[in-house]
């Protein structure tokens, strides 16, 4: 059984089976009610990446428009109706509503056409919610026979079930508006139903008979009573605030969030503690009982049902108000309950008397930096806001928001291969030397998506440490892109990073008799190629350093490592003095420390083996990058004239602003720019650029 926020469009989710919609009496999370403070306090999550926080926003669908009772002419009672074009009011020819809505099956019980209309409903709510809402999918609708009284001026509107009313929007009842809704227009010539034009353009009329398409422009409210003549941009306030006064509807806020589902009929997942009494009804269980713990004896029967309800042992419960016999609820909560506040129960894991400690949590949270994908954009992570905020409310922690700083990364995609004829998915390893199917010997099509074990497109990481050890299937999966992007995962690519690791191997085996060298004193004595080569040493450390700490960036941090071991290998220091030699040693010591982290098992044989290491290689610190070493001797300095670019000039590091001036200026082709001109203004960026006004 799945939750609405798990059916995609009329998927499951995860298989993307079909799936077949049905009403049960169930639980919920009244998260609606914190609809707006989930947008509000998104100014409290500077460091979530934007598109998280957009894909929260559009769930939660916040829409200003009215809300309008409609007098069901049967039942004498109301259907309101929700609508962000209150100034089209006296325009409704019909009215639209959702198949899913519970009142059609009362306006239609007895009526001859009960059976069609049901039939109709039930086929409707299997088609996906996209395909419903499109304004060029073909609109579908059956006439239930009962009529609206539209109350701002008494039409009697028939009410008929659409497809393109959502259950999921509003209250599930559209006011159709055939004139100035493309949709409405479109199913209403299809049906024959009429269009009345309450918009016209300003100082123009519309001929309801020969529109080939609604209106939708701004106008000024026509046929519409009092209000004739009003720029429906300002009618639509104006109809909402007399819509109040006349207790007929008013301005309001709609949410296309609904409250959260938690039911699940399955044995695994949180039990919901409460008890059904005869006498009493719903009765909670007391928190001197918490927690209900879930049965070890159940069986899977396999009949359709939770095992719990076959479990006598649970259900049987006395019903703690009055003592009586009663039975527990067999329905346990969503999965993404307990994730929604996990990370607060590992602040207190041994706490026995509640669930977490609130000192404790209030001292260590909000956490400072959480990783995930974002696929849990819209379920997992809004529902862990949500029970912050709850929590918040009633005392039991001091923060609003539960994370401080998000990350999200991407997916590791394969290639697998689909098989028409066994329509399914095989591994590319397997099929033949033309891409032919294992098992049939028809041609497969070669498809890019996520790893799956349902698209037999895993890597099993066994066999590759198996070959290569596990430190380059680290270096690989940290190298292979960018980590909050998606990247393909390619079995031939691995050999770089392994191939890396052993020039790492070979070269500090190579070079082991300078790490026990003492240091030489007096004034370092380094030629260009040595200097150039410490000065990379410290700019690659500063640049891991950076790459780890703010952007995890560990693909970069890698790269600038590899580069870094072609410098040390492009040198032989066999001729080196020991200033020198000190230098090629500490360039190595440092690319090995940095590496640790990604590399640790090779590092960690390095630290010991070559270096004389005597314990671990992360117990001996990070090292610090020198910025006076990793200063550069020359820059690229870029000269503009008049903010176009006329030069790009190599100067030294350091260089004074007046002697930069004049070697750009002495350039030919700035030169050739400027001459026979004053310099009016001069604009200057350190090791950057220079840029000359001219008067």
């Amino acid at each position: 059984m799945l939750a609405n926020e798990q059916v995609v469009d009329g998927q499951c989710e995860r298989c993307k089976s079909e799936v077949d919609q049905k009403d049960l009496e169930q639980w919920f999370f009244k998260i609606t009610k914190y609809a707006q403070r989930l947008l509000d306090d998104m100014e409290l999550l500077e460091s979530w990446p934007e598109r998280v926080k957009v894909m929260q926003r559009n769930w939660i669908g916040r829409s200003e428009g009215a809300r309008i009772d409609f007098k069901v002419e049967a039942t004498g009672g109301t259907l309101p109706v929700f609508t962000t074009r209150p100034d089209t009011v006296f325009g409704v020819t019909f009215m639209a509503i959702a198949p899913e809505h519970p009142l059609i099956r009362r306006l239609v019980e007895g009526k001859p056409n009960a059976r069609e209309v049901l039939d109709f409903c039930a086929r409707i709510r299997r088609q996906s919610a996209i395909e419903r809402a499109s304004e060029e999918s073909e609109k579908e609708g059956i006439d239930t026979g009962s009529f609206l009284i539209n109350p701002v001026n008494g039409d009697r509107v028939p009410l008929w079930v659409t497809n393109y009313a959502l259950m999921e929007y509003g209250t599930g009842a559209v006011m159709a508006v055939p004139a100035h809704d493309q949709r409405d227009f479109m199913f209403a010539r299809k049906y024959g139903l009429p269009v009345k034009v309450v918009i016209c353009p300003r100082g123009g009329s519309i001929d309801a008979a020969g529109m080939t398409e609604s209106f939708t422009e701004e106008g000024v409210m026509a046929n519409s009573g009092r209000f004739d003549g009003t720029g429906n941009v300002e009618g639509i306030k104006a109809v909402a605030d007399w819509l109040g006064k006349q207790g007929i509807g008013g301005p309001t806020v709609s949410y296309k969030l609904r409250d959260w589902l938690i039911s699940r009929q399955r044995y695994w997942g949180a039990p919901i503690p409460v008890v059904y009494c005869e006498s009493c009804g719903i009765v909670p269980v007391p928190y001197s009982d918490l927690p209900v713990m879930l049965p070890i004896d159940v069986k899977f029967t396999g009949r359709g049902k939770n095992p719990l309800a076959y479990s006598e042992e649970f259900m049987r419960a006395s019903c703690p108000r009055c003592g009586g016999p009663g039975r527990r609820e067999t329905d346990t909560m969503d999965t993404f309950v307990c994730s929604s506040w996990y990370y607060l129960r590992f602040i207190s894991p041994h706490e026995t008397r509640q669930p977490f400690s609130t000192e404790d949590v209030n001292r260590w949270l909000p956490v400072d930096q959480y990783i995930g994908g974002v696929e849990h954009a819209i379920l997992h992570l809004m529902y862990a806001r949500f029970f912050t905020k709850a929590l918040y409310d009633i005392g039991l922690v001091g923060f609003k928001e539960p994370f401080r700083n998000l990350f999200t990364q991407g997916m590791i995609t394969k290639e697998s291969k689909f098989c028409r004829n066994c329509l399914t998915y095989k591994s590319p390893e397997k099929t033949g030397e033309n891409g032919e199917c294992p098992d049939c010997g028809k041609p497969t099509e070669g498809k890019i998506d996520k790893m799956s074990k349902s698209q037999k497109n895993v890597v099993d990481p066994q066999s590759l440490i198996d070959r290569f050890g596990s430190d380059t299937l680290r270096l690989y999966t940290l190298f292979i892109g960018p980590p909050a992007k998606d990247s393909e995962w390619q079995d031939r690519a691995v050999i770089g990073p392994h191939a890396f690791k052993n020039r790492l191997w070979e070269t500090a085996e190579k070079n082991r008799a300078l790490f026990n060298e003492p240091p030489p004193e007096g004034p370092p004595d380094l030629r260009k190629a040595y200097a150039d080569l410490r000065r990379k040493t410290h700019q690659t450390l500063a640049k891991v350093t950076a790459d780890i700490e703010r952007s995890f960036h560990f693909n970069t941090a890698i790269a600038a490592s590899m580069e870094l071991l072609n410098e040390i290998r492009g040198i032989d220091p066999s001729d080196a003095n020991a200033f020198e030699r000190q230098a090629y040693a500490e360039s190595i010591r440092i690319l090995v420390t940095v590496l640790a982290p990604f590399a640790p098992h090779v590092c960690e044989e390095i630290n010991e083996v070559f270096f004389g290491g005597t314990g671990s290689i992360f117990l001996g610190g990070w090292p610090s990058a020198s910025a006076e070493a990793a200063a550069d001797e020359e820059v690229v300095l870029v000269v503009q004239v008049n903010g176009k670019v006329r030069a790009r000039i190599r100067v030294p590091a350091g260089l004074e602003e007046a002697d930069l001036t004049a070697k750009a200026l002495a350039d030919p082709n700035v030169a050739r720019h400027v001459e026979g001109r004053a310099v009016a203004r001069t604009v200057f960026v350190r090791g950057k650029l220079i840029n000359f006004f001219l008067k």
